[in-house]
Order: structure tokens, then C-alpha cells, then sequence
């Protein structure tokens, strides 16, 4: 599955990495997963990561110790957040202040 065609106007390197997490969006990657599966040196990787963060299209959890990173929903096809008056306001400014829940 791809990231929603919204999002593919972005940095290859952006769009591939949308395009990875959402393949993978239940249960996220790790940083080194992500890099493998981009195929992109670490400085180019650690750019987009934070482009897509301050973009608030990224959002991270840990697992077991190790952070994992998820597309934020309204990236992913189909999600319930496709809509932008399905997240409430606060949803929305948490999301573009703090990059996710």
C-alpha cells in the first residue's frame, strides 16, 4: 500500500519513507528497518524523518525499549482520519504540535 496521493508531491526520499511506514502501519518500524527498507544513507534518512515529523505525518511509540515510528493516520488509504473533520480540533493541534499522540 502507498501513502495517500496528498502526500507523493514530497522528497523521493520522503515518499518512501511514507510509503514503507504505511506498508507497515500496525506495527510500525524501527529506525535501522526503515533505512534498510529506503535504502538511503543515515543523514539523508535523519533530513526526512524530520521534515515528516515537523509535518506532524509521523507519530512514535516504544516497544520492548526501541522506538518505533507509524505513518500518522490520515497518511494512510482508507484510514478513519481520511476526512479532515473526523479528528477534533484538539486532535489536530496535539498532532501538529507534539508530531502524534
Amino acid at each position: 500500500m502507498r501513502a495517500k496521493e496528498e502526500y507523493r508531491n514530497r522528497d523521493a526520499t520522503e515518499v518512501s519513507i511514507l510509503d514503507a511506514l504505511v506498508e507497515r502501519s500496525e506495527e510500525g518500524m524501527t529506525i535501522l528497518e526503515l533505512r534498510t527498507r529506503v535504502g538511503v544513507d543515515i543523514d539523508d534518512l535523519e533530513a526526512a524523518l524530520a521534515s515528516l515529523n515537523n509535518d506532524a505525518l509521523l507519530e512514535t511509540s516504544r516497544r520492548e525499549g526501541q522506538l518505533l515510528l507509524r505513518p500518522a493516520d490520515r497518511v494512510i488509504p482508507g484510514a478513519l482520519a481520511d476526512e479532515p473533520g473526523d479528528a477534533s480540533l484538539i486532535d489536530r493541534l496535539r498532532d501538529r504540535l507534539f508530531g502524534g499522540r
